[in-house]
């Protein structure tokens, strides 16, 4: 029998953030800091409304879930860390591998299946690796790299070095039992592991105030002892001083912290989602009042860091980067049938 629900819908994350106590005063950006972050997104941006062009296209099969819109967590998060440290995510990882510094061609052949990309051409979206990198994956299980990026932690602290592992996940995973099995092994052996939740308001197409109990994503360490922030995941300096603070407290040897970005997905959940379940003007007001990208251009036009010109010579050097990645990748070859068994079994 149904059950008549009076709860709100979900607000998106451009209003929430209204609600939001910040940590700390918001620290301002050097030059570099903010040209670096805007070059960084903008890659990651160009990159992935390059994706979906060719998966229109029919060059990209299977399942393929953009980031455009939350750049700006992870390239704030990566500001924070140093060498060393490790990072592991769920589904939505192009992003992450391209801020960890990964070849933008060899991402995007593998997003075509050729076997110049990271995996031969043989995973997919969703399965990428990088030791060099310090990127563990992307993952196609919901939740199930968090446990992997708790074993990472568990891994730094039986060694005995200062690295920290930068565990990302969704809304949508929060809600996952392996995630607070994972928690608690963290708290009771205080693992340096930065839980980073990234909440984009939607689970699918399910909103997190239908989906979830309790919306507070950052407190669902409480039980556990494990403290949480909420961030305004569309600025990059928040994440960036947040994930400062975690870094600093995990290598104080605290143990785990949860970090929650708010933030906001343009697109659908993958390619094959038309998102009819949110209002157009939903994505519009974030796009236009709260963009991460157009932000950090903004500011760098305010203060005089960069001009117009020098920001759209910076926007053709990232899309030169992009166009080549694209000509690579759907003229690479594709891999050998006598790839089909290897790295899968071994006598």
């Amino acid at each position: 029998m149904a059950v008549a629900s009076n709860r709100p819908a979900a607000q998106p994350a451009a209003v929430r953030r209204a609600s939001v106590e910040p940590a700390a005063e918001m620290p301002d950006f050097n030059q570099e800091q903010e040209l670096h972050a805007y070059r960084h997104m903008l890659l990651i941006r160009r990159f992935e409304e390059k994706a979906g062009q060719l998966y229109g296209m029919g060059l990209i099969g299977g399942f393929c879930h953009l980031y455009i819109g939350q750049e700006a967590v992870v390239v704030g998060m990566q500001m924070a860390i140093k060498e060393g440290d490790e990072v592991i995510t769920g589904y939505r990882d192009h992003g992450h591998m391209l801020a960890c510094g990964m070849d933008p061609k060899g991402v995007m052949a593998e997003l075509t299946g050729r076997r110049g990309g990271y995996s031969k051409g043989k995973g997919g979206s969703m399965h990428m690796f990088s030791v060099e990198k310090g990127f563990f994956g992307g993952h196609g299980i919901v939740g199930a790299q968090v446990p992997l990026g708790t074993g990472l932690a568990f891994a730094n602290k039986y060694r005995g070095n200062d690295n920290v592992s930068l565990t990302y996940l969704g809304d949508g995973a929060a809600n996952q039992g392996q995630v607070y099995e994972s928690f608690n092994m963290a708290k009771l052996w205080k693992l340096p592991v930065i839980y980073v939740i990234e909440n984009n308001q939607y689970g699918m197409g399910t909103s997190v105030a239908r989906a979830s109990a309790t919306t507070n994503l950052s407190q669902r360490g409480r039980s556990f002892d494990i403290p949480g922030e909420q961030i305004d995941g569309m600025d990059v300096r928040a994440v960036k001083a947040a994930g400062d603070r975690a870094t600093r407290w995990c290598c104080d040897g605290n143990g785990p912290i949860i970090l929650e970005m708010l933030t906001y997905r343009y697109r659908g959940h993958s390619m094959s989602d038309p998102a009819k379940y949110r209002p157009k003007e939903e994505v519009d007001k974030v796009r236009h009042e709260h963009d991460p990208i157009e932000q950090v251009r903004s500011r760098l036009l305010k203060k005089g860091f960069a001009s117009e010109d020098a920001l759209k010579k910076i926007d053709a050097e990232v899309r030169t980067v992009i166009n080549e990645a694209a000509e690579f990748a759907t003229n690479d070859a594709e891999p050998d049938p006598a790839e089909l068994w290897r790295d899968v079994y071994a006598e």
